[in-house]
């Protein structure tokens, strides 16, 4: 697959390269925590190098990590060593924990990333306990059109993954009430920006 490729060859750089907004990523993990259980068992779907795996271990009693690219993978595992409440597996997100149930399940700018957001959805909701949580932190580049050209520029230059879908804010939220999700919490980090943060709840 063409974003497997992408993901493992950019592994050590994206590794290397600093948060982009420390205070907007700081708020995010802030309210992801707020819905956390020192009881919990929590999967992260396209978790990269585990850099928010491992921020949000201490919150949980087990956090597994998830992501089609091997070398992000072989990087979080790296870091992760001597954390024994987190562990990592090599999954698409619609696969990812497969025979297994969690409380919570994350997934942080991933996705406007995949081709089939609905199968996705229905896979998470097959992983939750009754009264799940999902939580999900997702760039709705439908807001800003003039976008679309310079992602397909950085593509076409392989400085970019595929983006399956412009979303918005609005469309995103109805997706998710459609799929039989309430909406519990949603926010923007950082504010103004539609980088929209929601927590679902399965009923």
């Amino acid at each position: 697959m063409a974003d497997v490729a992408f993901w493992d060859r950019i592994a050590d750089r994206y590794a290397a390269r600093a948060v982009g907004n420390e205070t907007a990523y700081a708020g995010t993990l802030e309210r992801v925590r707020a819905w956390l259980r020192s009881d919990m068992s929590v999967m992260e779907i396209g978790c990269g190098t585990g850099t928010t795996a491992l921020r949000l271990a201490g919150s949980v009693a087990h956090y597994l990590g998830t992501d089609l690219s091997g070398e992000m993978l072989r990087i979080a595992r790296g870091r992760a060593a001597g954390v024994p409440v987190v562990s990592f597996e090599q999954a698409a997100a619609e696969t990812a924990g497969a025979g297994r149930r969690f409380d919570a399940i994350c997934a942080f700018n991933l996705m406007h990333l995949v081709e089939d957001r609905g199968a996705v959805l229905a896979h998470v909701q097959d992983r939750l306990s009754p009264g799940g949580l999902f939580i999900s932190k997702t760039p709705c580049l439908g807001h800003k059109p003039w976008l679309r050209p310079v992602v397909w520029g950085m593509q076409c230059f392989g400085k970019a993954p595929s983006v399956a879908h412009f979303l918005k804010v609005a469309e995103w939220e109805q997706e998710l009430v459609q799929a039989g999700f309430d909406i519990v919490e949603t926010g923007d980090y950082p504010a103004g920006l539609p980088n929209h943060f929601v927590v679902a709840r399965l009923p």
